[in-house]
């Protein structure tokens, strides 16, 4: 099924994501089903988390919107994007030297992407679309900006970004709303817990206090304190205490990333039907040394093959996706390459637009094989090439999940942060609220890019993370929550 009217201009936010009338597809909230073992106290049979929790922001600069080629009224024309610091006038990002920058398109300043702190402006508005093709008639953009505005849009400041000595990985913490605590005692943490849940009643603030203010790293040496101290099992005494989405928040808290990541696949393929959003959202968006590892742990753990159950639950060009996403092999080197921009741009076009029907594997090659900063390139030469954006493209050519696939790589080329901010805003829009996402990318997230993800989902829906979990959810829950998120 295909998302209706999609703004042309591009991301964010693609409307019905979920698709309307899909959103009951997911499991009613306090039914989302835990496996019946948790990763032993100390983290003994599972694979080490890697040490820089998810990496997952890939490294790559957030542009500042995807308009429609030929710019806003009052946009440069192309080869006048907006000139930036240690960019030469005329020139865009990803534009070879000498080649027209991106149609009305905020550039970011030159960067270095293999090592040091870079500086990347953050958007400050995602133009793009008249207001009555968004959910509701709602644009995402201040109501008060007019379109011929557009060109000049706010920019947040700079956000300094650490990359390890892999370009693909970012630095533990640098951009998340969870850090590991000073002074840490596991002992006294453990204490704490055991004092919470002990005698009548649980004390569900102090669990809070602990939880939400702990690296994941740290809450396992606090499993393992606990069952030195007590002889008891951390995550059985919890699960005796809590339960509905406190529950299922706490536990997805003490699980280690990689095991999480491996529960909730194995979680979305379990019993009647597939939650095939859960497939995209991780298989999509990990790193492939995450990717590698959460296969490594699914076959541990569960004693199954990913790839085997992937091709059970799904079929097609979707399941063909998938199975090259769970591969990990996507190139991450982070330079660009602009004769092969344009060269895949003219296959995405042939493949596509530019013939009766759709050439599927082209665009499944392309698109799970270059790095993100090459398909960011080659998006701008297919803007530039078709005179219409590759996300419209792909609205055109695919639809259902293999969309919705293809658009998650598209968009996190451009925007990882935006996407996910998008899937929580979906996550609570409208009657009821999808917990079990809104748990997954809060937790996954706390310590990789969640400051970078509030900020964008302020810019793009004119209201903070924290006031719509507030308004979406109650108690312990919503406390623990907006713990996590640093409100």
């Amino acid at each position: 099924m295909s998302y209706p009217g999609y703004p042309p201009s591009g991301y964010p936010p693609f409307p019905g994501y979920p698709p309307a009338g899909q959103e009951s597809s997911f499991p009613p909230p306090g039914q989302y089903p835990y496996p019946s073992g948790f990763p032993p106290m100390g983290g003994g049979a599972y694979p080490p988390a890697p040490s820089g929790g998810y990496p997952g922001s890939g490294g790559y600069p957030a542009p500042g919107g995807y308009p429609a080629p030929g710019g806003y009224p009052g946009a440069p024309q192309p080869g006048g994007a907006p000139s930036y610091p240690g960019v030469p006038p005329g020139q865009g990002f990803g534009a070879p030297p000498g080649g027209a920058g991106y149609p009305g398109y905020p550039q970011p300043p030159s960067q270095s992407y293999g090592g040091g702190p870079a500086q990347v402006p953050l958007p400050g508005g995602f133009p793009g679309g008249q207001p009555s093709q968004y959910p509701g008639g709602q644009a995402p953009y201040p109501s008060q900006i007019s379109t011929e505005s557009f060109c000049s849009y706010p920019v947040f400041s700079p956000v300094s970004l650490d990359y390890s000595s892999d370009p693909a990985a970012v630095t533990q913490g640098t951009q998340g709303t969870i850090h590991p605590a000073a002074n840490f005692d596991a002992m006294k943490d453990a204490e704490i817990l055991r004092k919470a849940m002990k005698g009548f009643g649980t004390d569900e603030q102090a669990i809070v206090d602990v939880v939400a203010n702990r690296s994941n790293d740290q809450r396992q040496k606090i499993k393992a304190a606990f069952k030195t101290m007590y002889g008891k099992d951390l995550i059985k005494d919890l699960k005796s205490e809590l339960s509905g989405n406190m529950e299922e928040l706490i536990l997805a808290l003490f699980m280690p990333p990689t095991y999480y990541d491996a529960w909730s696949l194995r979680n979305a393929m379990q019993g009647a039907g597939t939650q095939e959003r859960v497939l995209i959202e991780i298989l999509c968006t990990r790193t492939n040394q995450e990717i590698r590892e959460i296969v490594r742990c699914y076959q541990s753990e569960f004693g199954r093959d990913l790839e085997k159950d992937i091709r059970s639950d799904t079929s097609g060009h979707f399941e063909r996706l998938l199975v090259s996403m769970c591969q990990g092999n996507r190139d991450e080197n982070q330079t660009v390459n602009h004769q092969m921009a344009q060269e895949d741009a003219q296959r995405l076009y042939q493949a596509g637009e530019g013939k009766l029907g759709t050439d599927e594997s082209c665009f499944n090659m392309i698109l799970a094989t270059r790095s993100f900063p090459q398909l960011r390139a080659t998006m701008e030469a297919y803007s530039r090439m078709a005179n219409r954006d590759l996300l419209a493209s792909v609205s055109r050519e695919f639809s259902g999940y293999i969309e919705s696939g293809l658009k998650t790589i598209l968009q996190c080329a451009l925007n990882r942060p935006a996407f996910f901010a998008e899937r929580l805003y979906y996550s609570m829009k409208g009657a009821g609220t999808d917990d079990s996402t809104l748990v997954r990318i809060v937790v996954t997230r706390s310590e990789v890019d969640l400051v970078q993800i509030k900020q964008m989902f302020t810019q793009m829906y004119q209201k903070t993370l924290g006031t719509m979990i507030a308004s979406d959810t109650s108690g312990d829950y919503r406390k623990l929550l907006l713990g996590i998120v640093g409100q």
